[in-house]
């Protein structure tokens, strides 16, 4: 949360420069209630720990201007925090800590994520829109596994701080004369043998539109697949899917 908001200070100090009406902000979050499934380890083996379903929260600003060749910035927060539990059927090795089989074992994954998105408006109309651009995704949090014994416990814990490009884009279809837009937007890489996305569908509905401020409801579906190899000595092969419902704010 440090990062985005210094991110996002540094951004409205900027922001002061331009013109008020040539300079669209921003402003968003969504509750997400989503289910966790997967793997995860150190590389040389991946365990199921029932991961379980969470509700997890995001929230992103923009900033979009009319100058040519200059990109539009967007910067999101995303939280990704689940916990799951597990009988080995193997040991189990995990940043330098041995689990032995048969041993009752508890997972932690709290890791989060903010987006620096550089992108441009290539079409931008009431009827459709698009953007394409690059997200440099910064990583930061952390993976631990513990198990308790007669002999005493057991822990091994793995810091995440990374940060990893992706293709950002999106695109936005409007209903006429019903105030309901459909769109659908994410992040996706594939490059060595790391698969990621995170994108959404959904729709949006506009509540509020007048020259002041436009809010938007939005609900739909969103899934984010995290296929690490080797990210700070992390490999999972994880899925976050689910509902959400959010609002955007333009001013």
């Amino acid at each position: 949360m440090k990062k985005i908001a210094l991110a996002v200070t540094l951004a409205t100090i900027l922001s002061t420069n331009v013109q008020a009406d040539a300079l669209g902000i921003y402003l968003g979050g969504q509750i997400w209630d989503n289910q966790a499934s997967g793997t995860l380890g150190d590389g040389s083996s991946l365990v199921d720990f029932n991961l379980e379903d969470q509700k997890q929260n995001s929230f992103f600003i923009a900033f979009e201007h009319p100058i040519p060749l200059i990109p539009n910035v967007r910067i999101a927060s995303t939280s990704l925090e689940t916990e799951g539990n597990t009988t080995l059927t193997t040991e189990f090795e995990f940043e330098g800590e041995t689990f032995s089989e048969d041993a009752n074992v508890n997972a932690d994954f709290n890791i989060s994520y903010v987006d620096y998105t550089l992108y441009y408006e290539l079409f931008d109309n009431d009827l459709l829109s698009f953007d394409l651009g690059l997200t440099g995704r910064d990583f930061d949090g952390d993976v631990t596994v513990s198990a308790q014994a007669s002999q005493g416990s057991t822990s091994g814990r793995i810091s995440v701080t990374e940060i990893v490009p992706m293709l950002y884009a999106r695109a936005n279809v409007g209903l006429p004369l019903t105030g309901f837009n459909l769109y659908a937007q994410g992040n996706f890489l594939s490059i060595d043998d790391h698969t990621l996305y995170d994108y959404e569908v959904g729709v949006s509905y506009e509540l509020i539109d007048n020259l002041a401020v436009d809010v938007n409801l939005n609900a739909g579906y969103r899934a984010v697949k995290l296929e690490l190899d080797d990210l700070n000595d992390l490999y999972t092969n994880i899925e976050f899917d689910g509902v959400f419902l959010g609002t955007t704010i333009h001013f």
